[in-house]
């Protein structure tokens, strides 16, 4: 019995700990399902690489109170992130979008993946040119050489 306990424990602690508040969470377990799914995708400004759902910061909170404000005043899910953007930029988005002034952001990461194989499949080509590239002497090589011991 104990051991169940210890487990329960363990995975209740290894559990992903949301910063969502109590005072946070709507009554209406539609609308705050839809502000946690938004919320997921929202950059914390302050933490950078966390999403507003996983912040401590004040400015998180903020922004998770302004999506259930939002969600109660009866916006759309985009309508919402659209709301937030224009608020604070496209940066406030984890994922950016795909659009004209993203595209080196899209691109940027395959091109210098596939110019990263290109160097070392190269690479790996002369080399094995430099190993295997040893052949025999020619005759003419050969009567040259022995020419040029002999002086």
């Amino acid at each position: 019995m104990r051991w169940l306990v210890a487990l329960l424990l363990l995975l209740t602690l290894s559990a992903p700990a949301l910063a969502v508040r109590p005072d946070e969470i709507l009554a209406d377990p539609v609308l705050e399902s839809r502000a946690r799914d938004i919320s997921g995708g929202l950059r914390c400004l302050v933490c950078q690489n966390q999403s507003i759902d996983d912040s401590e910061a004040d400015l998180a909170r903020d922004l998770r109170v302004i999506v259930r404000e939002r969600l109660v005043a009866g916006d759309s899910d985009d309508q919402v992130r659209a709301f937030l953007v224009a608020r604070y930029g496209e940066y406030v988005l984890l994922n950016p979008v795909l659009a004209p002034h993203t595209l080196l952001l899209w691109i940027a990461g395959p091109v210098v993946l596939l110019g990263g194989v290109a160097v070392v499949f190269l690479a790996a080509r002369r080399k094995r040119r430099v190993v295997t590239g040893v052949s025999e002497l020619t005759a003419e090589e050969t009567e040259a050489l022995r020419e040029l011991e002999g002086k």
